[in-house]
Parts: C-alpha cells; structure tokens; sequence
C-alpha cells in the first residue's frame, strides 16, 4: 500500500508503526526526525497534483488540519482518501488503532499501547483551575467546546472558560479574555508559536503555562508521553 499523510501525527503514527507505506507526507510532517519521502507541500495548501502523481492508494487528512475542497477535490480525481476527526482521547486512541489495523498492522503497536496506559492511569484530577486555551493572535483565537486538546486539558485538571461555547474556536477580544478573570492562562506553541516573550506579557498577573503544542494536539505515538510532559509543564503555571 502507498500512503500520502496529509496530518503530521498520522504521519509519525504510520512511520511508526508500518515503516515504509509512508510514499508522502506535507513540509510540517516533522516526527520522525529522520522521514525521507517526497512533501507535498503545507497541511493547509498541499500540492494535488504532486500528490497524484505519488499514485497514492490512500491519502490521510484530518477536518480540523485540512481543507475540506482538497479533501473534495482528490476524491473527485478517484484517490481513495481517509478523514479522521477525533475529539476526545478515547476516540483518538479508537481512531489510531482502527486506522492502523486497516493499513494492515499485525497488532496494535507497543506506542499505543503505552498511551491507553498513561491516559487510563491518570490520578483523580484535583479541583480544577478556570483557564483561557489561546491558540492564535492578531486575533485571538482560543479553545471552545468539543475540541481533542479540550478534553486533554480536562483530564489534566484545566477548566476551560470557554467549553460551553457554540463555536468550537472563539475569538473573543483581549478585553474579554481579561475579563474573564482566568487563573491559568494556557499558551502552546502551536498552532501559534507562543513563547515566554510572545504571550504571557499580555495578561499581566495572571499564571501562564506554556505547553508542548505536539504533546497537546498530536495524536500519534506523542500521546504515550503527553500526560506526563503537559502535567510537568502546567505545574508551571
């Protein structure tokens, strides 16, 4: 089978796992560090014709990571393609084992065994702290409801403010964001590249983590560590 990842985490769970599907992958598909296959371009704006000219026999894509005219346009050009969208740990880690055993994986991979046990052995969350989950400025964007990284955060003890939103990516003003009196203001460095001086300056006194956005995010061998890297991390805050 010959596979074009269009998501960077299946991308690292594919390697991973059947070690030479992989015949493309987008110039974000950074893990493994040492992939060599053709890029076809960014997550949001791959290039078709590349990708064809691949002969894929599948093409992963995700709803929130790609566009859906690609998704569209592909699938009119006859390339089988495959859209994941999981919300949740739980239908991550569903969506990663039925995807890998389709690919035709023997048994499920050690990673993803280790990650079922790192999420289902964490400790009773304790009273959870209300937080603010910006993902972008200019404007600013942050977590709403029914998103995967919400529900990771929830495991962890962190509150969104904003969970119980319509939309599942506000854009509230900064004011807002302040008047909403967070005690924990949550800053990954991706989508948008938060660091301790790109972020934190704007919410002056209130405690401010900043999180591995892959740890956050990803779902692939990542989330076998990610309990314990984002629970480091937000103890910083």
């Amino acid at each position: 089978m010959r596979v074009v990842s269009l998501v960077p985490s299946l991308t690292e769970a594919v390697a991973a796992t059947l070690p030479g599907l992989l015949v493309g992958a987008t110039d974000w598909c950074t893990h493994p560090a040492d992939l060599d296959v053709p890029r076809v371009g960014g997550s949001k704006y791959p290039d078709l014709d590349r990708i064809r000219a691949l002969r894929p026999d599948l093409v992963l894509l995700n709803i929130e990571e790609n566009r859906r005219e690609d998704a569209t346009a592909l699938a009119a050009a006859g390339v089988p393609i495959r859209v994941t969208y999981p919300r949740t740990v739980d239908g991550a880690l569903t969506e990663l084992a039925d995807l890998l055993r389709d690919l035709g994986a023997p048994a499920e991979p050690d990673w993803l065994a280790a990650a079922r046990r790192a999420w289902a052995g964490l400790p009773p969350t304790p009273v959870a702290r209300r937080a603010v989950v910006p993902v972008w400025r200019r404007p600013w964007v942050v977590l709403g409801a029914d998103t995967f990284a919400g529900d990771v955060l929830r495991r962890l003890g962190v509150s969104n403010i904003y969970a119980d939103q319509p939309e599942r990516y506000p854009r509230p003003s900064l004011e807002q964001l302040r008047a909403d009196a967070p005690e924990l203001v949550v800053l990954p460095d991706e989508p948008y590249r938060f660091t301790r001086d790109d972020g934190p300056e704007a919410f002056p006194g209130t405690p401010c983590a900043l999180l591995s956005g892959r740890h956050l995010t990803w779902y692939g061998p990542s989330l076998a560590e990610a309990p314990s890297v984002l629970a480091a991390q937000l103890a910083t805050g």
